[in-house]
Formats: structure tokens, C-alpha cells, sequence
């Protein structure tokens, strides 16, 4: 008489291995089983992740004694998050390889709405999730990424500076001492370091606008010996093609010979809109960058070198020139969206505008790990 079970499948396999594979960043034999069956929660059907409702999933007839291993196992977890994602990023990055290679370092922040004060990080400010300022965590993270899907290799609570400098509050939260506060940009340095140092290397970085502005956050990523496609605002300064700041002023024999770049009235840096604006019809270009759902996704695009200006008449060497990437569909009465780019400078202006675009595909991600796996709740 055959058994009324069926014998799992390969995709269960691979699960079930994925779970083995997983439990040893539990450190302690204890915590194992509480990792795996955590981990097994998520993926079960239901719209709540948070432990309670997990609980009754797992085991509806032992719910308290599993919520209470699990609240446990969350609650007083002594390693570290990179212990966790090593052997996420080990088992599934190979895995995604092998539909194509990777393309890009992506450096997001998510907002997670709270209601509540106490969870650690918590507090008034952006959350991209309901578009506006609101009670809530954020974090910042770094994937990577190939054409067609991206993995989170880098997790970080951001701590806002009312938090970091409130003792009371932290200890009360169980803060770790050696964390202080850091703007979001030193955070996503902070983790495309060690992936660098762990040789996975071969992508662009990209951000938008939030973090494409902060001239030290991309000093950072070229330092690293990565090239970058960050979204900058339309007011960001820069020198056209052929231009740049006025050299130094002549020295007149005494003192120190004058080192910094000038400006004058009549030399000037312009924004990146008033120069895109300023160019030829014959600079916009129709590209199309991707298949979309249900058509092809096309827009107008064009890209000229320019020099980044940022305090420019402090140092005495100037910017090297980039890429300004800038997309302005027809239809509308102005540029939309604006990019600076380390490529090289014989990239075609439709890789650059399909590159530009690339950040879709974590936007997607995050959405499908909020939705089905319940990220932040």
C-alpha cells in the first residue's frame, strides 16, 4: 500500500539543502533548529511574517512552544548578519551565474513603516515605502546583480544620530557599543569594501540620486577601483566638454605659490540641467533598453562628458571628465533623470542608458521580498 505522501521533489531538495546549509551561522547546536524552521516560515504561505502567525503555520498544534523558540532565537541573536548572508551569498550566487554574469553592485536603502518607538533605529524621516517622511527603520543593503536578478550580499540597520547618541536607549535596545552613527553613503563604502576583498568583482555600482549627489560617496566607490552610474539632481554643477576651472593664480615670488583652482564671475559651472537643456537636437537619441512585461521599455536619451564642480576652487587638481547620462521622453517639458558615469569613454550611449536603467531590478526584489517573504514586518 503506497504511502498517502509524496516523496519531495528537486526544488524541496534544494530547499531543504539550503536550509542545512544555512544553519551553522547559528553558531550554538541550540539555535540551529530555530534558524531553520524561521527560515521555513517565511516561505509558507501567508500574508504576515512577523513570529506569531509563522508560529501557528509550523506547528498549529504546538504554536506557543514554537513561537517562543522562535522569539528566542530572533530576540537574543549573538552573530553576526554577515555569518547569515556568507552562506545565502555561497549557495544562490553561483546558482544565478549561471543564467548570465554579473553586471552591477547595487547599493538601495528600504524604509519599514513602525508604529511603535522601541524597535531599534526608529524614527521620523524617509520612507520610500509610503513615499514621505514617517515613523519607520531603514536599511541600507548591497546586491548583486546579473541582467535578470540580484541577491543581497551586505545588510545594515541604519542608526539615526537621536539614536546613536542616547545611551540609555541603546542599551535598553541592546545596541552593540561599537556601532556610531554614520551617514547612509559611508554605510554603502563600508559594504562594498569586503565584497571587493572577496573578489566579487565585474559590475558597475549603481544608486540613484540619494546617494549619486555625495561627490565622497563616489571618491569612495572609484577608490575601490569600481566604476560607477549614480543618479545625481538636476541642480549638481558641472563644466562643459572643453571647459574647466581657471588654474591657479600667478605667483608673484613671495610666499607660497598660489595651488587652487579658480572661478569668476564670467567662469562659471553650470547645472547638469541648463547644460542638458543647452544641447542639440542631434545629441537625443531613442533607446530602448529592455523587454518589459507587456512591450519593449524605450525612452530618449544622451550623454555628453562633463567635469564634476564640486568645490572645485578648493583643491588644486582637477575632476577628471564623466559621463552625464540624461533622459528626456518626449512629451515632457523637460530632462527627467540624470546620471554621472565612470564608464569608459567608448561605451555607446545605449549601454549607458540600459546600464542607468539596471536599478528596476532591485526595486522588483524588494518588493517580492516584502510581499512573500515579509521583509520588515
Amino acid at each position: 500500500m503506497g504511502s498517502r505522501f509524496s516523496a519531495p521533489g528537486p526544488q524541496e531538495k534544494r530547499y531543504a539543502a539550503y536550509r542545512e546549509g544555512l544553519a551553522p551561522a547559528a553558531e550554538h547546536p541550540d539555535r540551529q533548529e530555530p534558524l531553520k524552521k524561521y527560515v521555513m516560515g517565511l516561505r509558507l504561505e501567508g500574508e504576515r511574517k512577523s513570529i506569531e502567525p509563522m508560529a501557528a503555520r509550523l506547528d498549529a498544534k504546538n504554536t506557543q512552544a514554537v513561537r517562543q523558540s522562535l522569539q528566542h532565537f530572533v530576540a537574543n541573536a549573538p552573530g553576526s548578519d554577515e555569518a547569515i548572508l556568507e552562506p545565502v551569498r555561497n549557495q544562490g550566487w553561483p546558482s544565478i551565474l549561471k543564467q548570465g554574469p554579473m553586471v552591477a553592485w547595487i547599493v538601495d536603502d528600504t524604509g519599514f513603516p513602525k508604529k511603535g518607538k522601541h524597535s531599534v533605529g526608529v524614527a521620523r524621516q524617509y520612507c520610500g515605502q509610503v513615499g514621505q517622511q514617517d515613523n519607520c527603520q531603514v536599511a541600507v543593503s548591497l546586491s548583486v546583480a546579473t541582467w535578470e536578478a540580484s541577491l543581497p550580499i551586505a545588510y545594515r540597520l541604519y542608526l539615526p544620530q537621536e539614536w546613536a547618541k542616547d545611551s540609555e536607549r541603546r542599551e535598553k535596545a541592546g545596541v552593540p557599543e561599537q556601532i556610531r552613527f554614520q551617514t547612509k553613503p559611508p554605510i554603502a563604502v563600508d559594504q562594498i569594501r569586503p565584497a571587493v576583498q572577496a573578489d566579487l568583482v565585474g559590475g558597475v555600482v549603481l544608486r540613484d540620486a540619494a546617494y549619486g549627489n555625495d561627490s565622497q560617496f563616489r571618491a569612495g566607490v572609484t577608490d575601490l577601483g569600481l566604476t560607477y552610474m549614480v543618479g545625481v539632481q538636476s541642480s549638481m554643477s558641472g563644466w562643459k566638454n572643453g571647459t574647466a576651472p581657471l588654474p591657479p593664480k600667478l605667483w608673484k615670488g613671495r610666499g607660497r605659490p598660489p595651488q587652487l583652482l579658480r572661478r569668476d564671475r564670467e567662469h562659471q559651472p553650470v547645472s547638469v540641467q541648463e547644460l542638458a537643456l543647452g544641447l542639440p537636437a542631434s545629441a537625443w537619441k531613442n533607446v530602448t533598453w529592455r523587454q518589459g512585461t507587456d512591450r519593449k521599455l524605450k525612452s530618449r536619451f544622451a550623454a555628453v562628458r562633463v567635469r564634476p564642480a564640486h568645490r572645485d576652487d578648493e583643491k588644486a587638481e582637477l575632476a577628471p571628465e564623466e559621463w552625464l547620462v540624461v533622459e528626456w521622453p518626449k512629451g515632457e517639458a523637460e530632462p527627467v533623470k540624470y546620471w554621472l558615469s565612470t564608464l569608459s569613454m567608448k561605451t555607446k550611449l545605449k549601454e549607458l542608458a540600459k546600464m542607468a536603467k539596471q536599478r528596476w531590478i532591485i526595486e522588483r526584489d524588494y518588493e517580492e521580498l516584502k510581499q512573500e517573504l515579509g521583509l520588515g514586518h
